[in-house]
């Protein structure tokens, strides 16, 4: 495996643990500042809370995705050059064939979902067929095939699963506030009390940054892939593409979804808040590793 591939997986673990770590900690300061004798209870629950909402992301990420663009299957009859390419790169990539689905949109987008190679689907945009010659298009499908193919999905759903633990402890503390008062806290708690609060604030936006961190890095680690398919020059000549698409965002797609896709629908986004690198970084990239 190239050292740039090992490299961004060890921090794709080393953000993902970080969440983790923090989502610990928050639910160790809650239980603690809410209800010291009960702490074990509290924190058993916690996992026991966090686990199922774990298998039941794990199990119907795929479902909620496909269901949420209102996508549709793809007809071999109706779109038969897609499942030749999509053949082709599975025959080359060594995995099993997706289910293909395809949504209704003039952007030039695509994403995969499912937990396992053996449990996966391809969506694609009806822009995507319309716009991408089909060098371009066996580019984005190389792209996606390696998001699969890293397990980047069930390593996406986790991460915001885990965001999404955070934001609902979190919540839950800040309003209990409402019930309670400072004088009703055991002055020995008074700093724990203090340090939950800011954390209870913190932590969500904190985790979003770091989750947004992670998707971008595992978009690079895509495109490497996909260049390592042979789809380098297919893959950059698509990415222009979607750099000067003036198609509007798909009216379906809401926020959570937009790091799946293979560049963000919601265009305009600030680095930091940004679920993909920049699209010149990655066309740049592509450009290295064609040359190589």
């Amino acid at each position: 495996m190239p050292a740039e591939i090992r490299k961004n997986k060890l921090k794709s673990a080393l953000l993902l643990a970080s969440i983790l770590g923090i989502f610990i900690l928050l639910a160790y300061l809650v239980s603690r500042v809410l209800a010291p004798s009960y702490f074990f209870i509290i924190m058993s629950l916690a996992i026991v809370f966090s686990l199922a909402y774990v298998v039941l992301g794990y199990y119907n990420a795929d479902r909620i995705a496909l269901a949420a663009v209102h996508a549709k299957p793809a007809t071999r009859e109706q779109y038969c050059e897609l499942y030749e390419i999509v053949e082709k790169l599975c025959k080359k990539a060594k995995l099993p064939k997706p289910r293909l689905y395809v949504m209704q949109s003039p952007q030039i987008n695509a994403f995969a979902t499912g937990r396992s190679p053996e449990h996966a689907a391809i969506c694609i945009t009806t822009g995507c067929v319309k716009k991408l010659s089909k060098e371009e298009l066996e580019g984005v499908l190389a792209h996606e095939l390696s998001h699969i193919a890293n397990f980047d999905i069930r390593f996406m759903t986790l991460t915001a699963v885990l965001v999404g633990l955070v934001s609902i402890l979190a919540q839950i503390f800040l309003r209990s506030l409402w019930f309670s008062s400072l004088d009703d806290r055991n002055e020995r708690n008074g700093l724990l009390f203090i340090i939950a609060i800011l954390l209870a604030i913190l932590a969500p936006i904190a985790t979003q940054l770091v989750q947004l961190a992670i998707s971008r890095r595992r978009e690079f680690l895509a495109d490497t892939n996909a260049a390592r398919l042979g789809e380098a020059r297919g893959l950059r000549n698509a990415l222009v593409k979607i750099k000067y698409d003036v198609a509007e965002t798909p009216k379906r797609v809401v926020p959570a979804l937009a790091p799946l896709f293979i560049a963000n629908p919601f265009k305009k986004a600030s680095m930091l808040l940004s679920t993909h690198p920049p699209i010149d970084a990655r066309i740049k990239l592509l450009e290295q590793l064609s040359k190589a």
